[in-house]
């Protein structure tokens, strides 16, 4: 099982994220904030409204979701 990330790690990767945006790194601050645990409620929602694809393709880190809902809970 992952290690879980704790919720000051969320906050820095967070707020370094931001600071790539505001400093316009767009795309690098996105990249990071993938990086991030997707809450498993967000990713609940996620899978049902755009399709596990969009999970898969996107890159998220799933880890609270595989967590929560099995290793296979995106192809059932």
């Amino acid at each position: 099982m992952p290690e879980t990330m704790s919720l000051d790690e969320k906050l820095s990767i967070s707020n370094r994220a931001f600071a790539l945006i505001n400093a316009g790194d767009e795309e690098g601050g996105r990249r990071l904030l993938r990086t991030a645990p997707m809450p498993s409620y967000l990713a609940k929602v996620a899978k049902k409204t755009m399709g596990a694809d969009f999970l898969i393709k996107g890159g998220y880190n799933l880890s609270e979701a595989e967590a929560e809902f099995g290793s296979n809970w995106l192809s059932t």
